[in-house]
Order: structure tokens, then sequence, then C-alpha cells
């Protein structure tokens, strides 16, 4: 293979971050169960990591993206695709990659009363058993490519992602006074290959989220002024709860969302 980028899953974000490397001009392999599924120019190969290693030994990336995405939200389903799924695959590789970077996620930082505003120092506290296979899973990549490089995402929205909207149209929102943290799925795609090709070293790990943390009552404000539907019961800061997080070691680097809040990001909805 001539394939200079690895894709370790290619669902939503995994293929939006290799199309964005086909653009720059690399060649992206992509392991998919489905290869069927993985969109031109990247080249699709069928692999179902939670059944057995893959063959590897004809590829040599420059670059290796962990974008993997395990259903059900069970503790089984997690260690067999996050952890050992990944860890074949890592495994099966003939040689290192320059760079590789493992999407991980903010579900590893806890809960509280009254967050205060959290970075990458903060101690990794998963609620269930979920997040604790993601923790493991950040540890057995960082085993394998010492080098490599943890973007932990917040809340994904944009593109399939209507879950959100679709509550706010029905009425249905819940806990209006949770702290919430999201990243646009554009956003989140370009931070992955901003941390492959930047100039300089990067950081073991990052947390990948847009500028404002905001509790759910105010982003659900938001939409259903644009959407025309029932306003929701309103946030109320004294029983705020839940986390607030910040990028800012990740826009340290030069990245920066081009949608940095929630207001940018769903400035189309209802329009």
């Amino acid at each position: 293979m001539t394939s200079n980028v690895l894709l370790v899953g290619a669902g939503d974000l995994g293929a939006a971050v290799g199309l964005r490397l086909a653009d720059l001009g690399h060649d992206v392999l992509a392991l998919r169960r489905d290869a069927a599924k993985v969109p031109a120019p990247l080249v699709g190969r069928s692999v179902d990591l939670t059944a057995g290693a893959p063959d590897l030994t004809d590829v040599r990336p420059r670059f290796v993206v962990v974008a993997l995405t395990a259903r059900p939200r069970t503790e089984e389903s997690y260690r067999a695709t996050y952890v050992d799924g990944m860890a074949r695959a890592l495994d099966a590789l003939p040689v290192a990659p320059e760079r590789a970077v493992l999407v991980s996620s903010t579900a590893v930082h806890g809960s509280r009363d009254q967050p205060p505003l959290e970075d990458e120092t903060a101690p990794t506290t998963p609620a269930d058993g979920p997040g604790r296979m993601l923790v493991a899973a950040e540890e057995a990549f960082h085993e394998r490519v010492p080098g490599g490089t943890v973007l932990r995402l917040s809340g994904l929205y944009g593109g399939s992602s209507t879950r959100l909207v679709d509550q706010v149209r029905e009425g249905r929102v819940e806990d209006p006074h949770r702290w919430t943290n999201r990243i646009h799925r554009g956003d989140a795609a370009a931070a992955v290959v901003h941390l492959l090709t930047m100039a300089g070293q990067p950081d073991r790990l990052y947390l990948g989220t847009d500028d404002e943390p905001a509790q759910l009552g105010d982003v659900a404000a938001f939409l259903a002024q644009r959407l025309g539907a029932p306003t929701p019961p309103p946030a109320d800061p004294a029983r705020g709860h839940g986390k607030r997080l910040s990028n800012a070691r990740l826009r340290a680097t030069g990245w920066a969302p081009a949608l940095p809040t929630y207001r940018e990001g769903y400035a189309a909805v209802g329009a």
C-alpha cells in the first residue's frame, strides 16, 4: 500500500478527518467493518477489530488516527472496541508511525456541583464502565505509541447529530441546570488534522471543546427561539452541576474553532 495515513475507524468523524487529509494530498487507508461505507477518495478495508487482528503487513503509515465507535454503550462493548480492538490494530503495524492521535472523550472527567473550569491536569474520574474503558484505552495507546497524542472530545454535534435539536423541538429538555461542553464535528476533525500536521511536537493530551461551556437550559432556549419551539425551563447558575472544560492548551497550538460557541454552531437551525 502507498497510503501514508491509516484511519483506525472511519465513522462520521473518522471519515471527516480522512477527507480533510486527502484534500491536503495524503493517501488514506480506512479500516471499517464495511469498507463500502468509506467515502472516496479514501481507500476502505473491511476489518472487524473486535473479532481478530488485521493484516497490516503492507501498511507503513506516516500518520495514524484512531477514531473508533462502540455500540452499545456498555463496558464490554467499549473494552472490545476501544481497548482490545485498538490494541490489535496498533500491534499489527510493521513500523511505528511518525504521529498518531487517539480520539477519546471528556467522559473520563467527573461531574460535580458548581464545577470549576478544568483543563488537562484534572484527574480522570469516570462515572461508569465505558468511561473506565476509555481511560484504559488511553493508557494502552500511550504504551504502544509513546509519542502519540490523545484528544479528548466533548459532546459532538453537527452533521447528522440532531439529538438536542429534536429534544427542544419536542419539548423534552431535562436538567436545564447541567453544565455542558460541546464541539462541532467540523472543528473536531480540524483539530485532529492540526495535531497530525502542526509544526513542533504536540503534547500527550488535549481537550477538544469549543470556547464556552454552557448550561443546557441556555443552549435549549437559544434553539427554541430559532425553532419556534416551546420555551424550555431556564437555567439557574446557582444550581449548576456537571463539568466546565477549557480548550486553552489546544488553542495555544494554533488551532481555533471555526464555530466558537453553540450560538455560531446552531445559527442555521430553523433558518
